[in-house]
């Protein structure tokens, strides 16, 4: 797959790179990119969900009445969870939601998710930029050239970058990522995915190509 590179200004170069099929035109797996999201979302959680239990209440441990003879239950601690105030019973307690996936399925995933966005024209190429200090009035000029400032877009770098990074870090429909941080869920979640011309070759060797 050929695609046209542009410049910052939004033309085209007259040169083109090659998008590999073994990473842009893969049989997309749906199940793959599933899992590879959930793990994402999974991570994110931070787990420190808390209640107490009936043996970390503080409270009297004096039993509440007689055992026979009131007509009622039988009730020993003010601490049982039957009773308001009392501990809770099988309530959340702070948990890891990570789970572990295999290095080839998370390539898998993140390779049909690219190869969904070749499919729709959501995959641009530009040359290599910097800036010389951070300018976001700069970043959303590039963006406008690329005619991908109303859209939500991933820009993918082959290194990172302090001053590209800095420069659209206030931008809430841009994220900019060195390919290494390339993940399925900021691929899908995004609407048109901007890579740099060096980070094209940076993605062939990640995914040992």
């Amino acid at each position: 797959m050929e695609i046209a590179i542009l410049n910052t200004a939004g033309k085209e170069t007259g040169r083109s790179i090659e998008l590999v099929d073994s990473i842009y035109a893969v049989e997309p797996s749906d199940h793959a990119i599933y899992l590879d999201v959930k793990q994402y979302l999974a991570n994110q959680r931070q787990g420190t969900h808390k209640s107490k239990e009936r043996g970390e209440i503080t409270g009297s441990t004096r039993k509440l009445k007689r055992q026979k003879g009131t007509g009622t239950a039988r009730a020993g601690s003010i601490k049982s969870p039957i009773f308001r105030g009392g501990g809770r019973a099988f309530g959340p307690q702070p948990r890891n939601y990570g789970f572990k996936l295999n290095k080839k399925l998370k390539a898998l995933a993140r390779k049909s998710a690219l190869t969904y966005k070749a499919k729709s024209n959501d995959i641009v190429v530009m040359e290599d930029f910097n800036f010389e200090a951070p300018k976001t009035k700069e970043f959303v000029a590039i963006q406008n050239n690329l005619a991908v400032a109303d859209k939500k877009s991933l820009i993918v770098l082959s290194e990172a970058n302090k001053n590209i990074y800095l420069s659209s870090r206030n931008l809430q429909n841009a994220e900019v990522v060195t390919a290494s941080e390339l993940s399925t869920y900021k691929i899908m979640h995004a609407k048109k995915v901007v890579l740099v011309e060096s980070s094209v070759k940076a993605m062939e060797e990640m995914f040992k190509i």
